[in-house]
């Protein structure tokens, strides 16, 4: 008779087959859900930028409102400063004037004409001033002479010396803006590598060469900042000119309301001021970015 071992150790006991779990493949992932169903969608980069540039001139209106509605006097006093809703409602009434657009005319005919000028002598002077020791010791003491006098104080010599008030007021409105651009594009020439300058020269190219593909070209984004720092300066003395000797403009729009004591129209020809100075300089910006594209972009958080 046959006995069977006795196991040492006690084991599970084997388990049917047709008990055993039969394997089965791992249920395949759910797809995700669509972002654009369940997130939230986003405003594009720029047009969030604009949105909070809105809302911090709004909350500005908001701060004035409640200033002239408390009469907030605290060093700066707001008790005569008209409301933002009455100079909107003024606004609105000179919008559906036709002298008010006159007074603008006028005042972009002078800027467009003196800043012509200014940008052609300026660039020319600085560029000659920047490249060759002569010109800079003939035409620089008349700038570093003449760059602080303030645009107010030309205005009589100018009458006396220019046949009309327009030709005035453009000439002080010319050298509000040729100051700027000519410094800023002789520090721009002044800038330029000297080791670029003497590959070209190596390289045997001329002397007007060199000013047209190297140094040009290396001024200019201090050439394009005097540009437009020198549109906000024409600006400044634009309306010196035109609160003095002129008879339409902007400027003079805005000294004629202040002796009528109309108070929203002051308001109202600061603000057209500001708008028609910042449109320009964008202007400015926008036309002198293809003169920029080489230059790389540098990062702002």
């Amino acid at each position: 008779m046959s006995v069977k071992p006795t196991p040492l150790f006690d084991s599970e006991p084997a388990t049917p087959e047709a008990d055993r779990p039969l394997l089965t493949a791992a249920p395949a992932p759910q797809a995700a859900p669509a972002a654009t169903a369940s997130a939230p969608r986003r405003l594009p980069p720029m047009a969030g930028r604009y949105l909070v540039r809105v809302l911090a001139l709004l909350a500005a209106v908001l701060i004035w409102h409640l200033a002239t509605a408390t009469g907030f006097n605290l060093f700066i006093n707001f008790e005569n400063v008209p409301a933002p809703l009455l100079v909107g409602q003024t606004l609105i009434q000179q919008l559906g004037s036709s002298e008010f657009y006159l007074h603008i005319v006028h005042s972009l005919e002078r800027i467009a004409l003196a800043y012509a000028y200014a940008v052609v002598l300026g660039i020319l002077c600085g560029v000659l001033i920047g490249r060759s020791r002569w010109a800079e010791d003939i035409l620089l003491p008349y700038i570093e002479l003449f760059r602080p006098i303030p645009a107010v104080a030309w205005i009589p010599l100018a009458i006396l010396m220019l046949p009309t008030e327009q030709s005035s007021i453009v000439f002080i409105t010319f050298l509000g803006a040729f100051f700027p651009i000519v410094l800023n594009t002789v520090h721009g020439v002044e800038q330029t590598p000297d080791v670029l300058v003497r590959a070209a020269r190596s390289l045997g190219a001329s002397d007007r060469a060199i000013l047209w593909h190297v140094v040009i070209p290396g001024a200019m984004p201090s050439i394009v900042a005097g540009l437009a720092i020198g549109m906000g300066v024409a600006w400044f003395s634009l309306l010196a000119g035109e609160i003095i000797s002129g008879q339409y403009g902007i400027g003079y729009f805005t000294w004629t309301s202040y002796t009528l004591v109309k108070y929203p129209e002051i308001i109202i020809g600061m603000l057209t001021i500001g708008g028609l100075g910042t449109l320009c300089t964008l202007l400015v910006r926008k036309a002198c970015v293809p003169l920029l594209r080489w230059q790389q972009q540098g990062g702002r958080s």
